[in-house]
C-alpha cells in the first residue's frame, strides 16, 4: 500500500505542475482558470488519497478522505463561480485574430 501511495502522491505532484504550468503559459483569465481548476483538483485529490494510503487505515486517513470529499465538492463549484463572476463583470474571452 505505501508503494500506491508513493505513486498517487508523484502523479498528485505531477498534475499539481501541469496546472501551474497551464496558467503560466495559457492566454486568457478563463484558459488559465480552466486548467487550474482541472487539473489542480486532480492533483489534490490524488495527492491526498496517496497520503491516506501511505498512512494506512487510521483517524487521519479518515480525515484526509473528508477533505478529498470536500475539495471534489469544493473546487469545480469555486471555479464556476469565478468563471461566472468575471463573465457577468464584463471580462470578455480571448479569441484569435480574424475570428
Amino acid at each position: 500500500m505505501k508503494i500506491l501511495g508513493l505513486i498517487l502522491l508523484f502523479l498528485g505532484f505531477f498534475f499539481i505542475l501541469i496546472a501551474a504550468i497551464g496558467v503560466l503559459r495559457l492566454p486568457d483569465f478563463y484558459t488559465r482558470l480552466h486548467a487550474s481548476g482541472k487539473s489542480e483538483t486532480l492533483g489534490m485529490l490524488l495527492s491526498f488519497l496517496g497520503l491516506a494510503l501511505y498512512e494506512g487505515f487510521s483517524l487521519t486517513s479518515v480525515k484526509l478522505i473528508f477533505i478529498v470529499v470536500f475539495i471534489l465538492l469544493a473546487n469545480p463549484t469555486g471555479t464556476h463561480v469565478i468563471s461566472r463572476a468575471a463573465y457577468r463583470a464584463g471580462l470578455k474571452p480571448w479569441m484569435r485574430k480574424g475570428e
